[in-house]
C-alpha cells in the first residue's frame, strides 16, 4: 500500500477555509439558499474564511497522491460542505473538517485512500507532538519566573509557558485590538510569589474578566480562559503537554471514564452505561465552547457541572459537552427504538443553542434521583393538618429538589374568624405564611441555591392589608416574609369596580368557602350574593374603596416589588382545563396556570427556544429550523413526565393525569437586534404576534402528533381542545364574561385549519404546552437575552450566586465599531451614564432609538407585546415591567394597561437605582437635573430581585 508522506500533500487540509450556517428552510415548497459557512479555526488557533475551492483541491491532493483518478474529489468535497453546513456552528476546526472529509472519502466507497488518509493524520499528529516538546524545553518567558507551589506543596519555578498558548486560543476568531504580549501582561497582574497553582488561575481568569468593559468580545475572550482550566480538572487535558488540537480526542476517549466514575460515586444513575457509549462519544466536539461568554461558563462552572467530592476532594469531573450530552441522555434513556440517535438530536440543539431545559432538568437528568420538573402549584386547605402536610412538610420536598413553589394561600381564614374545634379566634393566614417564608430559608434545593416560593391571596380576603406589607422592612418582624415571594389573585370584578371607583368588600374565606372556586359572570353574582348577607349581618364583611386597595397594591409594588399582580379571570376562562378544574394561582415565576385541588399539586416542566438561533440571514423567520427545534423539544419535554423523581404522590398524580409541559422562548431582544428592530416600535410587537402563532402552532402540532404516536393525556375529553377551541379562540369568551373589550388585534398570518382537524382526530399528548418563564439563568449559560425582555442596560454590573459580572451589549459594540465610534471617550460616556446612549452626543439617533433600554422604553410597548404573545400561549408569561421614575398615576396605567388588553399575570415591577457601574476609572463630567437627584434618594428605587427557581 502506499503511504502519504509526498511533500506535496505536506500540508494536506491545513488551510481549508471552511464556514458554515445551518441550511436555512421556509415551512415553503422551495429552500432558500444556503447561508454563510462558519469560520475554520487553524491549529495556530488562527480564524480563517471559508473558501469552497480548497475543499476539493486538498481532497484531489489526496486521491493524485494514491496515484486514483481525482474526479471523485468534486462529490467529496460537496458532500463534506453540506454536511458542515448542517452543524448549525459558527467556527469549527480543521480536525472536524478532516473527521467530515475522511467519512465521505470512506462513503464514497474509496477506502484505500481513505486508509492512507488515516495513516498520514497520525503520522502528523505525532509531528505536531515532537515538536511542542522541543518547543516547550526551550521555551523562556520574556516575563521571567515566579515562585509557586504545586499541586503536592512542593516549590517551583512558574515561567507561565502555557499562558500564550491560552490567549491564542481564547482570541481565535475574536475582535481584539490588544496584542498578545499586552494581553499576556494584563493576565499576569498581581501574581506575586510563594503562590498555589490554584491561585495562579484563579488571578489569570479574574485578571482575563476585568477586561471585559473594554470590549464585549473579552467577554468571549475570558469566558475561553476559564474553559481551558475546566478541560484541565475535568479531562486531564494538559495545554501545554498536549495541545489544543488534541481537546476532542481527550472528550472522546474520556466519556466513559467519567460516566463510570460518576456511576461510582452516585453521581449518575447505573443505567446511563447501557447507550451505545462509543456512539455517541463520537458526536462529542469542544469547539460548539467557544459560544460561552464568561458569564455563561462561570455560571455553569459553579452550579451546574457534576464535581466529585469524595475523600475531601472538590473536583470537576464533567466538561461542558458531556454535560450537555448527559442532560440529553437522561432525557431519552426510556424512549423506545433508536435512542442514541433522539439523545444525540437533543445534544445538538443544546450545544448549537437553539434549546435550553430548564435549571431543574439541568441539575437531575441521568442522576439517580432524576427530579426534572420546575414548578410545583399547590391549594392550601382550611384546615391546620392541610397548613402543615401540603404547606409546610411536602412544599419541604419540593423544594428540597430544586422545585419552585407557588401556592394558594385563600382559603385559609383570616383574623378574627370563629375556630370551631377550639371555640376560639383564628390569627389568620400571616402567622402560617411566616411559616412557609423560614421553611424555605432552611430547606435550600439541596445546598444548590436559595429555596423559592410565592403566595397568592385573592383581593378579597379580609387578611389582604397584612398580606401586603409582607415584604416591608418595617414593622412587626414576626409578621414579615423577606425570603418569600408574593402575589395577588385579582378577580375582574375588582378591577371593574376600581375603574368605576365603586366600593369593595372583604371576606373571611370560611364563611364564603365556594368564592374561591368561581371566576367570570359566575363569581360576581356570588360575590354580590355574600355582599347582601354581610349587609343583613348573616356572615362578617368590611366595605372598603376598591381604589383604595389599588393604590395600596401599587404602593407596595412599587417599595417592595410585591405582591406581583395576576389576574384570576383570565387564567380560569382561557384554561384549556376548564373542565376538571380551577386554576387558584400561578406558580413562583407567574408563567403557570394550571389546575390545584387537594389530591393533585401542579407540575410542570420547562424549557426554552432560542429565538435569536432561528432567524435567517435577512432577519425573518427560520420556520424548517423553528419546526424541528420544536419537535425535539416537545418530546424531551414530555419524556421528563415518565421518568420524573416525584417527591410527593399529589405532584405524581397530577403529572401523570394531566401531562402539561411550558415550552417558552428567550432571546427576543437579541433577535431584534439582528433584525435591526427596535424594541420600542409597531414592527416589533407585530414580530412578537409572528414568531409566537408560529412556535404556538408547531409547539401544538407536535403535542397531537405525539398524541398519536403515545396516546393523548387521561382528561383531554371534555377539555377545550377536544371542544375544538385553541387558545387564541379563547379571547373572545374572556371578553364576552368581562363585559368590556379586550384590546388584542385577533387572527394571525397561519392557516390552522389542518391543525385543528389533527387535533380534533389525534387528540394532544399534554394539558398545556407553552409557558414563557424568566430564564435569567439558562439565558446566561447560552448567551442569549433573558426570556422576553428588553435589554436591561448597555454596560451595567450583574451580580448572581456565581458573583458580580460585567455586561456589555455587543450587538452596541459591534454597531459602535462599524462606524468607528466604540473608542476610550464613548466606552467611558456610556459606562458614566449607567448604560444609556441619550446623552452622549456623537451616538447617532438611529442607534439611540435602537438601543434604548429596558427603562426607556414606554411601557405601552412591553404591554401590547406581552399581549401579542399571550393571544397564541395557553398558559402565561413571565412579564416585567419597568418604571424608570417614581410616578404612581403612570404604575397604576401601566397595570390597567395590562389588565385590559388580556394579560393573565406581570411578574416583578423593575424600579431603577441609582447607579449600577463603578466610575472610579472614568473622567467624565455628569450633571444632574433637580428631578434626578429626587429620584436618587428615593429608597424604593432599586432593581428587582432576580428569581432563578424555574428558569
Amino acid at each position: 500500500m502506499k503511504t502519504i508522506d509526498s511533500p506535496v500533500i505536506q500540508s494536506l487540509f491545513d488551510d481549508i477555509d471552511i464556514a458554515v450556517e445551518p441550511t436555512p428552510v421556509r415551512v415553503k415548497a422551495v429552500k432558500p439558499p444556503l447561508g454563510p459557512a462558519p469560520k475554520l479555526i487553524r491549529r495556530n488557533g488562527m480564524v480563517v474564511e471559508w473558501d469552497s475551492n480548497k475543499i476539493e483541491v486538498a481532497v484531489r491532493k489526496a486521491f493524485l497522491a494514491y496515484e486514483q483518478d481525482s474526479d471523485p474529489a468534486v462529490k467529496i468535497a460537496r458532500a463534506t460542505e453540506l454536511k458542515v453546513r448542517g452543524l448549525d456552528i459558527e467556527t469549527i476546526g480543521i480536525e472536524q473538517v478532516q473527521d467530515i472529509v475522511q467519512e465521505e472519502i470512506m462513503r464514497a466507497g474509496h477506502y484505500k485512500v481513505a486508509e492512507a488518509y488515516i495513516i498520514y493524520r497520525a503520522r502528523r499528529a505525532f509531528e505536531r507532538e515532537v515538536a511542542q516538546a522541543e518547543t516547550n524545553l526551550n521555551y523562556e518567558s520574556p516575563f521571567g519566573f515566579i515562585e509557586a507551589i504545586d499541586e503536592t506543596g512542593q516549590p517551583f519555578l512558574y515561567d507561565g509557558r502555557d499562558l500564550p498558548l491560552r490567549i491564542v486560543y481564547a482570541r481565535q476568531g475574536l475582535d481584539l485590538e490588544a496584542e498578545d504580549m499586552e494581553i499576556e501582561q494584563e493576565l499576569r497582574r498581581s501574581l506575586g510569589s510563594n503562590v498555589d497553582l490554584k491561585d495562579i488561575r484563579k488571578v489569570v481568569v479574574m485578571n482575563a474578566k476585568s477586561l471585559i468593559e473594554r470590549d464585549s468580545d473579552y467577554a468571549l475572550f475570558a469566558g475561553r480562559i476559564l474553559l481551558t482550566y475546566i478541560y484541565e480538572e475535568a479531562l486531564g487535558w494538559d495545554i501545554v503537554r498536549d495541545g489544543v488540537d488534541q481537546l476532542k480526542a481527550f472528550h472522546q476517549k474520556g466519556f466513559r471514564t467519567y460516566l463510570e466514575r460518576a456511576v461510582a460515586i452516585d453521581r449518575i444513575a447505573t443505567d446511563m452505561l447501557d447507550y451505545d457509549l462509543e456512539r455517541l462519544a463520537s458526536d462529542l466536539d469542544p469547539d460548539f465552547d467557544l459560544a460561552f461568554d464568561y458569564l455563561g461558563i462561570q455560571t455553569l462552572f459553579d452550579r451546574y457541572l457534576l464535581v466529585d467530592k469524595t475523600e475531601g476532594k472538590s473536583q470537576r469531573i464533567e466538561a461542558p459537552q458531556f454535560f450537555w450530552l448527559r442532560v440529553a441522555m437522561g432525557l431519552f434513556k426510556q424512549e423506545p427504538g433508536d435512542r442514541e440517535d433522539w439523545v444525540l438530536k437533543l445534544y445538538h440543539l443544546y450545544r448549537s443553542r437553539r434549546f435550553c431545559s430548564s435549571t431543574p432538568t439541568l441539575f437531575n437528568s441521568g442522576t439517580p434521583r432524576s427530579q426534572l420538573s420546575s414548578c410545583y402549584l399547590y391549594k392550601i386547605d382550611d384546615s391546620l393538618e392541610s397548613i402543615v402536610q401540603r404547606g409546610i412538610a411536602e412544599n419541604a420536598m419540593l423544594s428540597k429538589w430544586a422545585g419552585g413553589l407557588g401556592g394558594s394561600w385563600t382559603s385559609v381564614r383570616g383574623t378574627g374568624a370563629h375556630i370551631h374545634g377550639t371555640n376560639g379566634e383564628s390569627q389568620g393566614v400571616i402567622p402560617f405564611l411566616k411559616m412557609h417564608n423560614d421553611q424555605l430559608v432552611a430547606v435550600n434545593q439541596g445546598g444548590k441555591r436559595a429555596g423559592s416560593g410565592c403566595a397568592y391571596l385573592e383581593s378579597w380576603h379580609n387578611d389582604i392589608f397584612d398580606f401586603l406589607e409582607l415584604r416591608r422592612n418595617t414593622g412587626d418582624e414576626r409578621r414579615r416574609t423577606h425570603d418569600m415571594n408574593t402575589a395577588n389573585w385579582i378577580p375582574d370584578l375588582f378591577m371593574k369596580r376600581m375603574e368605576a371607583r365603586q366600593h369593595w368588600t372583604l371576606f373571611r374565606s370560611n364563611e364564603v368557602p365556594d368564592l374561591h372556586d368561581l371566576y367570570g359572570k359566575a363569581f360576581e353574582d356570588r360575590y354580590v350574593q355574600y355582599e347582601a348577607m354581610a349587609d343583613r349581618g348573616e356572615i362578617w364583611g368590611r366595605r372598603v374603596e376598591a381604589l383604595e386597595l389599588w393604590k395600596k397594591m401599587l404602593q407596595m409594588v412599587f417599595e417592595t416589588g410585591h405582591p406581583w399582580i395576576t389576574f384570576k379571570d383570565p387564567c380560569n376562562l382561557r384554561s384549556p382545563q376548564d373542565h376538571v378544574g380551577v386554576v387558584r394561582s400561578s406558580n413562583l415565576c407567574t408563567e403557570i396556570t394550571l389546575n390545584t385541588s387537594d389530591e393533585e399539586t401542579a407540575v410542570c416542566n420547562l424549557g426554552s427556544i432560542i429565538l435569536d438561533s432561528h432567524l435567517l440571514e435577512d432577519g425573518s423567520l427560520d420556520t424548517e429550523k423553528l419546526r424541528e427545534t420544536i419537535r425535539i423539544a416537545v418530546r424531551a419535554l414530555d419524556n421528563v413526565i415518565d421518568i420524573n423523581f416525584y417527591p410527593t404522590k399529589p405532584a405524581e398524580t397530577s403529572n401523570r393525569r394531566h401531562r402539561p409541559i411550558g415550552m417558552g422562548v428567550m432571546g427576543l431582544q437579541n433577535a431584534l437586534y439582528r433584525k435591526g428592530v427596535a424594541f420600542a416600535s409597531q414592527e416589533a410587537i407585530e414580530f412578537n404576534d409572528e414568531f409566537m402563532e408560529v412556535i404556538a402552532y408547531f409547539a401544538y402540532e407536535a403535542s397531537s402528533d405525539l398524541a398519536a404516536e403515545k396516546g393523548s393525556y387521561s382528561t383531554y375529553p371534555g377539555s377545550k381542545w377536544s371542544r375544538g377551541l385553541l387558545p387564541q379562540d379563547t379571547l373572545d369568551a374572556l371578553e364576552m364574561e368581562r363585559g368590556e373589550t379586550i384590546e388584542v388585534p385577533r387572527g394571525g398570518k397561519l392557516d390552522w385549519q389542518p391543525l385543528r382537524e389533527k387535533i380534533s382526530k389525534q387528540g394532544m399528548r399534554n394539558s398545556n404546552v407553552l409557558a414563557i418563564a424568566p430564564t435569567a439563568t439558562i439565558a446566561n449559560i447560552t448567551g442569549t437575552s433573558p426570556c422576553i425582555e428588553p435589554m436591561f442596560k448597555n454596560m451595567f454590573a450583574k451580580s448572581n450566586l456565581s458573583g458580580d459580572f460585567m455586561i456589555v451589549n455587543p450587538f452596541l459594540v459591534k454597531d459602535l465599531k462599524r462606524i468607528g465610534l466604540w473608542t476610550d471617550s464613548v466606552r467611558d460616556q456610556i459606562k458614566y451614564f449607567d448604560g444609556e446612549l441619550e446623552q452622549i452626543s456623537e451616538i447617532p439617533s438611529e442607534l439611540k432609538e435602537r438601543y434604548l433600554t429596558a427603562f426607556k422604553i414606554p411601557n405601552e410597548y412591553v404591554i401590547d407585546a406581552a399581549a401579542r404573545r399571550q393571544k397564541w400561549i395557553d398558559q402565561s408569561q413571565s412579564v416585567n415591567l419597568f418604571l424608570g421614575e417614581p410616578d404612581m398615576k403612570t404604575l397604576s396605567h401601566m397595570y390597567r394597561r395590562a389588565w385590559r388588553v388580556g394579560l393573565k399575570t406581570t411578574y416583578y415591577l423593575r424600579t431603577l437605582g441609582a447607579s449600577n457601574i463603578e466610575k472610579a476609572t472614568v473622567a467624565v463630567k455628569k450633571t444632574f437635573t433637580p428631578e434626578e437627584q429626587a429620584a436618587c434618594s428615593i429608597e424604593a428605587m432599586r432593581n428587582g430581585e432576580e428569581c432563578e427557581a424555574c428558569q
